[in-house]
């Protein structure tokens, strides 16, 4: 199985520390550290099977080739490109927002 390496754009770099502060002040390091855990596990996943995510923005978006995959218990989607050689990481957003609109940005 060949596994692709992850690239991820600023914005979802961004996304990330966004949650992970959110989680800090909100909830804790342990509710931080447990969403870096699975967010790690969704980016290895992706890496090994990225054909597995969810194509419902692509279509919604006319944006060829957006999937989507969730880490997991924490309401959020992964948005994601695959690419020949890697995997491109696009947003990490919480799945209440207006997904479209956000994704249009």
């Amino acid at each position: 199985m060949a596994v692709k390496c992850i690239v991820r754009r600023r914005a979802a770099d961004q996304d990330v520390e966004t949650i992970i502060d959110y989680y800090l002040g909100e909830a804790g390091s342990e509710v931080a550290l447990g969403f870096v855990d699975a967010l790690e596990a969704a980016l290895l996943h992706i890496s090994r099977h990225p054909g597995t995510g969810s194509p419902e923005y692509a279509v919604e978006l006319g944006i060829p080739g957006l999937r989507s995959w969730s880490p997991g218990r924490y309401p959020h989607l992964v948005f994601y490109f695959d690419k020949a050689d890697e995997v491109e990481v696009w947003r990490v957003l919480h799945d209440m927002l207006d997904l479209p609109r956000r994704l249009r940005e």
